[in-house]
């Protein structure tokens, strides 16, 4: 077989030009730490790194909602335990000594109804705390104010959205849900058109839920800030009832029980979100683990290639030199 010069030339720049793509390719990877930067050099890692980014977003924003719904509980809980605190200080302190018989005169009394009425007011402003722009207590509606206290022909009434807190619609907002999908695989159940409580996380307290709402066996209304007016309006009366006096305190007690409770459920709602989160977490690291399999490339591996490749290089320009051999020609004189 005969091999021209010009076949020995053609073949030595097809070969070359490769050396220069294998160098330029193992360049490229070492400088971009990337297996490949264009999608038809890896169909298939394309494809799973394109799965693997939605994925990966998606569950950042499970974690933000996480951090975002325990932000707004930090918020409830703020102000349930402000109002706990100074409950168990009426109750505990003030309540108790009002009920002292050398403390029955008039003028002590009043001083004591003075420290009801200033809590009644402080602990109204309290159950309308905010997170954001939003009213950490205002239910399905956090964009409104939900507590109001008006004087209505001369007497303290507190409103809730509107409603005074022993309106029977107080049941119907009592049970207000606002959800969050934290990533349980939120659906819609077809038959009643809601969400299924399971599938999502419910961010909502109705403030009716924490300082109570309608009236008990007594008649006497079971909310905690109501009460405190009622208690106050008792102690401000020249002729004292110290039965109803006791009666009242008592329904004061029963209903603080109900923060006790709420900051209980708060505990365990955080929890929960920790847990969630941390499950969230786990599930982040294994899908950055997985992306960095498919896209990023050995290091190690890739200097070595890339240094293969640069010796390769080198050695076929050294060849070039001497692809020629001498002729016939070059002895002529």
């Amino acid at each position: 077989m005969r091999i021209t010069t010009s076949a020995l030339i053609r073949n030595y720049k097809s070969n070359l030009n490769k050396s220069i793509g294998n160098l330029d390719s193992a360049r490229t990877k070492v400088m971009t730490h990337r297996k490949y930067t264009k999608g038809y050099e890896d169909p298939t890692g394309a494809v799973r790194e394109s799965a693997l980014n939605w994925k990966y977003a998606r569950n950042q924003d499970y974690i933000d909602a996480i951090d975002d719904a325990q932000s707004f509980q930090n918020a409830q809980e703020d102000a349930i335990t402000q109002i706990n605190t100074q409950a168990r200080y009426l109750s505990k302190q003030y309540g108790l000594e009002a009920m002292n018989g050398t403390n029955w005169t008039y003028d002590v009394r009043k001083t004591y109804a003075q420290a009801f009425r200033q809590a009644q007011e402080s602990m109204t402003m309290s159950m309308n705390a905010t997170y954001g722009d939003k009213f950490v207590f205002g239910g399905a509606d956090g964009g409104h104010t939900p507590f109001e206290l008006k004087d209505v022909n001369g007497e303290k009434m507190l409103f809730y959205r509107g409603n005074r807190v022993d309106h029977p619609n107080m049941d119907i907002m009592s049970n207000e849900q606002v959800f969050v999908d934290l990533g349980f695989g939120l659906t819609m159940d077809d038959t009643m058109g809601k969400v299924v409580n399971s599938s999502a996380f419910n961010t909502a307290l109705p403030g009716i839920n924490v300082v109570g709402y309608g009236k008990d066996a007594n008649g006497n209304s079971k909310n905690l800030i109501v009460l405190a007016g009622k208690i106050a309006d008792e102690l401000d009366k020249e002729d004292f009832d110290v039965d109803k006096y006791t009666e009242l305190l008592n329904a004061f007690d029963d209903a603080r029980g109900l923060l006790a409770d709420n900051l209980t459920s708060i505990g365990t709602r955080t929890n929960f979100l920790e847990t969630t989160k941390s499950r969230l977490e786990d599930q982040q690291l294994n899908l950055t683990e997985q992306y960095d399999n498919v896209v990023n490339v050995d290091m190690a591996e890739a200097i070595t290639e890339f240094s293969w490749a640069q010796y390769a290089y080198n050695a076929a320009l050294k060849i070039g030199t001497n692809i020629l051999t001498p002729s016939f020609i070059d002895f002529m004189r």
